[in-house]
């Protein structure tokens, strides 16, 4: 039988999508976990995967155009298959499942579901994202749940995300705790009228989800004992936290404006749903100030203390990559010092121009970028039955943030100004700050710029970020005596190291794209010809 697929809600505030791409014609065979089409939302453009098998028969809504939130998008059926009623508007003949309410249905649960009661589970919300932990739950057991209401916060391997409800009922069971990991499609939460029986659904054998791995039982580690306090810390009013973690419960864009004008969110009290603080309470905060003081302290000298902190999905991902990179791929390194004089000179210059200002990480971006398109030997990528040599420049430029490091991506870069280049980099650095960017931006570079010169780092190796095949760590402008024309003169000097996968990267080949890096930002002129 047909299948109806609408329009997705692939984010909160979402109430139409344009289709960017199908990924699948009329007539192709589709299986489950196939991605069908690239859709664009008010936030993001995401994949959109089937959970259904069969022949895509009809698409409703074409690349490029725009339809509301649960239109008809496509039909998948049995090849051959007569579905001019359901195009015709004629569906009763058809099983017609909303395909983000089917995202949500456990079909891990072989016990039947009474009527009206909805089974969540631990929802997939980046394209690499395999488990999830619970930050926050905003809803509690027994809570009227309404749909589009938030039910929790959930923490991937990218960012910290909203979850909301696409049902309405009463939470009636929460699945994974705060705090709690879990893998993707594992029972999160069950929503249902008030007082239904859920006992035979908590009571069936849970399935393990098909992409998890089998665990390797493991004698429990002993208990870690937990260091005295040595100071009692004042009270804060618990209002706007979650119980029992202390996670303050507010909306991403209230954290990033207290962030960015210096309030402490547990000094706010929040006016939103079950006290989460929003955005008008953190903008109508007025501090309060107080006489009392906190009597010191004394602590023995000597004395131990530890803290145990978690590790974030990020943190977790950034280990298995980082560590498959500097252990799979032969690492080598190649370090040159080159002249800035000309470089601080055309900068002075360039920023004279009313209204532009551009730092040196521009200019090397810029010059990586026109370099690459030169050697695309360097602006490759191996992989384990092929190499592939990218004529297309796509730098990647590491962001640090609380959690660890992200690399957004600037697509074409070669063919960008200097002034687009500090545009584009600032407000992936601002966005990537506070979780905001989409993971269609941190995908697709050939090559990745690390700067930790602002932290007044001369000089620094970096791990290659996979499948690249090279990232250039660029050190500090240091002022030294340098020698020009056999005299010894004050001069501007700056360090980058080329880290290389000997695998695609000879040791000629990297000298080759340094010294066409050198001709760039030695001549800056070039930048702009």
């Amino acid at each position: 039988m047909a299948t109806i697929i609408n329009m997705p809600r692939l984010s909160d505030t979402m109430e139409e999508g344009t289709v960017a791409t199908w990924l699948k014609n009329v007539g192709d065979s589709v299986d489950e976990g196939d991605i069908l089409a690239e859709i664009e939302t008010d936030k993001a453009t995401m994949e959109f995967e089937s959970f259904h098998e069969g022949t895509l028969l009809h698409i409703g809504v074409q690349a490029g155009e725009t339809a509301p939130v649960d239109v008809l998008l496509a039909i998948i059926g049995d090849e051959g298959e007569d579905i001019t009623a359901l195009i015709s508007g004629e569906t009763a003949a058809a099983e017609v499942v909303p395909e983000v309410e089917k995202t949500e249905v456990s079909e891990a649960i072989p016990t039947a579901i009474p009527e009206g009661v909805e089974v969540i589970n631990m929802p997939r919300l980046s394209d690499t994202m395999e488990e999830g932990t619970v930050a926050s739950w905003l809803k509690q057991v027994g809570d009227s749940v309404e749909e589009g209401d938030i039910l929790a916060e959930i923490e991937t391997d990218k960012a910290t995300m909203e979850f909301e409800s696409f049902f309405s009922g009463v939470l009636l069971h929460i699945g994974t705790a705060v705090g709690e990991t879990a893998p993707v499609d594992t029972l999160l939460a069950i929503i249902g009228p008030a007082g239904t029986d859920i006992s035979a659904i908590l009571a069936a054998p849970p399935e393990v989800p098909k992409a998890t791995a089998p665990v390797l039982e493991e004698a429990p580690a002993p208990p870690t004992p937990q260091a005295e306090p040595v100071a009692v810390a004042p009270a804060v009013t618990e209002t706007n936290t979650v119980p029992n973690t202390g996670r303050i419960m507010a909306s991403p864009l209230a954290k990033k404006i207290a962030k960015e004008k210096g309030i402490d969110l547990h000094l706010v009290t929040g006016t939103g749903e079950s006290g989460r603080i929003v955005k008008r309470d953190v903008e109508q905060y007025t501090p309060t100030v107080t006489t009392s003081s906190q009597p010191t302290v004394f602590v023995p000298a000597g004395q131990e203390k530890q803290e145990e902190i978690p590790n974030s999905q990020m943190r977790k991902t950034i280990a298995k990559r980082l560590g498959a990179s500097k252990f799979s791929a032969p690492h080598y390194y190649l370090s040159v010092e080159f002249d800035m004089d000309a470089a601080i000179a055309f900068r002075k210059q360039y920023n004279s121009i009313p209204e532009t200002k551009i730092s040196f990480n521009d200019i090397v971006v810029k010059a990586v970028a026109l370099s690459l398109k030169e050697h695309p030997q360097v602006n490759s990528q191996w992989f384990d039955d092929k190499m592939v040599l990218n004529h297309h420049v796509h730098v990647g430029v590491a962001v640090a943030v609380d959690d660890g490091l992200v690399v957004p991506v600037l697509r074409f870069a070669n063919e960008m100004n200097l002034p687009q280049i500090g545009t584009q980099v600032k407000d992936f650095a601002g966005r990537a700050r506070s979780k905001k960017l989409t993971p269609q931006e941190m995908d697709g570079s050939t090559f990745t710029v690390s700067n930790l010169g602002m932290f007044g780092i001369n000089e620094f190796t970096s791990i290659i970020n996979q499948p690249n095949s090279a990232i250039l760590s660029v050190g500090a402008i240091v002022q030294k005596p340098v020698v020009k024309e056999g005299e010894i003169v004050v001069g501007n000097t700056m360090k980058l190291t080329l880290a290389c996968d000997h695998r695609t990267v000879d040791g000629a080949t990297g000298a080759q794209f340094l010294q066409t890096l050198k001709e760039h930002i030695e001549n800056p002129i070039r930048l702009v010809v």
